[in-house]
């Protein structure tokens, strides 16, 4: 099943600098094991912003919920989920 995601990042400004750039550190390592696996098909920054635009790709809803609420910057974060399904008058194949 894929998923468009839009997360977008709001970290307390009191939250000390150092806890902070751990957390964030260990979200890189995190997202991009994600990534290696081929469930995070897509990572997109958002120009001008703290957020970004990604295409999950997950055998359902529950182990996207999963691997979301298992973000190190999930507590952080407003997400917004869109289940995507091929539209019938694409031409590409399932390459996405």
């Amino acid at each position: 099943m894929l998923f468009h995601v839009r997360m977008d990042v709001n970290i307390p400004s009191t939250l000390p600098e150092a806890e902070a750039a751990a957390i964030k550190a260990r979200e890189k390592v995190y997202s991009q094991e994600l990534q290696a696996s081929g469930q995070w098909r897509h990572l997109w920054r958002i120009a001008g912003q703290y957020s970004n635009i990604s295409v999950f790709d997950t055998a359902s809803v529950d182990e996207l919920h999963t691997l979301l609420s298992t973000l190190p910057l999930f507590p952080f974060m407003k997400i917004d989920v869109m289940p995507l399904c091929r539209h019938p008058s694409s031409i590409r194949s399932n390459d996405l």
